[in-house]
């Protein structure tokens, strides 16, 4: 299912290669007839689509390889790399754009043909938000970040193209050419912000820092659909790598039980999180046995050495189940 999802994701970035370059050529058309800087922002900002496009696409090709012994984790860190590429290039092509509105405030130039350049820029601003949906939802199925990130950022060309399409159609009516550089200046603060999100995004992926909002939900699934023999649950950590989930935990499981018996319960923790999250996730569970003190938290009701009396159950949140300490009643480790 991984292999699976990494081709279809290789598919996909091979188009958005392609139609960024597409879109890009025409871009520079509707600038070369109209001189607009808010297209040339707009333009510029293709290139960092084409550029990222190409980039994404080799990041896709690494990810899909299957793993070796120089990558025993495979090669899914790759899309982190392209999304800080992608994210540097936009932010490049912002500082580049702002230069030129500045210039030609100072310097001003009479724009020409503006409605055959709305028509131009109107045509890659529809596939771009088409393209970039796919992108979108085919990179949280496939968990790859570096398509989601190619998604976000047509999406988000898309809402700067439409900008520029506003603007030119003031200065269109009004005359008032400056007005040209002003919206440049407002789109380069979008990009500049949209570089630092990226940036922001890729180089936590690559640091391994946690997902909050995945581990929450995570958790709380987990919570809801928790077995009788599944006592705690700790030491609980996710790691992405490009379309897979590494999950690392501690799982206490009665003490009595069997080789076997304790690895079926750690199988039904696995087949319950890949029915929610997918098969393109892996799992190194270290079952622990549980202890007397934990007798007051199992609910086990067929217990055969139990010491205490159960009490109550301690819901698993995202505070205990990080810890790598095993659950007390008072929440203090053991």
């Amino acid at each position: 299912m991984a292999a699976k999802g990494s081709r279809q994701n290789l598919k996909i970035q091979k188009w958005v290669a392609a139609i960024s370059l597409l879109l890009l050529i025409v871009k520079f058309i509707a600038y070369f007839f109209t001189h607009s800087v808010a297209i040339l922002t707009d333009a510029l900002e293709s290139i960092a689509n084409v550029a990222a496009g190409f980039i994404g696409l080799y990041s896709l090709f690494l990810a899909a390889q299957p793993r070796d012994a120089n990558h025993p984790y495979g090669h899914g860190k790759a899309e982190f790399l392209s999304a800080a590429i992608e994210g540097t290039l936009i932010g490049i092509a912002g500082l580049v754009v702002l230069y030129k509105a500045i210039d030609q405030l100072i310097h001003p130039m009479v724009l020409a043909q503006l409605d055959l350049g709305m028509i131009l820029i109107s045509a890659t601003a529809v596939v771009n938000y088409a393209l970039g949906s796919i992108c979108i939802a085919a990179g949280k199925k496939n968990h790859s970040i570096a398509l989601e990130v190619s998604g976000r950022h047509l999406r988000t060309d898309t809402y700067s193209t439409i900008a520029v399409i506003a603007g030119l159609a003031l200065v269109f009516f009004t005359k008032i050419h400056w007005l040209d550089s002003v919206i440049a200046i407002l789109l380069t603060c979008l990009l500049l912000y949209t570089s630092y999100s990226i940036l922001r995004r890729s180089i936590a992926g690559i640091m391994d820092e946690a997902d909050q909002q995945l581990l929450q939900e995570m958790i709380t699934y987990i919570n809801k659909n928790r077995m009788e023999n599944w006592v705690d649950l700790h030491n609980f950590r996710v790691i992405k790598y490009g379309s897979v989930l590494h999950i690392d935990c501690h799982l206490t499981v009665p003490w009595y039980l069997n080789v076997i018996e304790a690895h079926s319960e750690i199988d039904q923790l696995a087949a319950l999180i890949r029915d929610q999250y997918g098969q393109s996730v892996e799992f190194f569970v270290h079952s622990d046995g549980c202890r007397p003190f934990q007798c007051v938290l199992c609910s086990k009701t067929d217990c055969p050495v139990r010491q205490s009396a159960f009490e109550k159950t301690i819901p698993w949140t995202l505070k205990n189940v990080l810890q790598n300490q095993r659950h007390r009643l008072s929440g203090t480790a053991s």
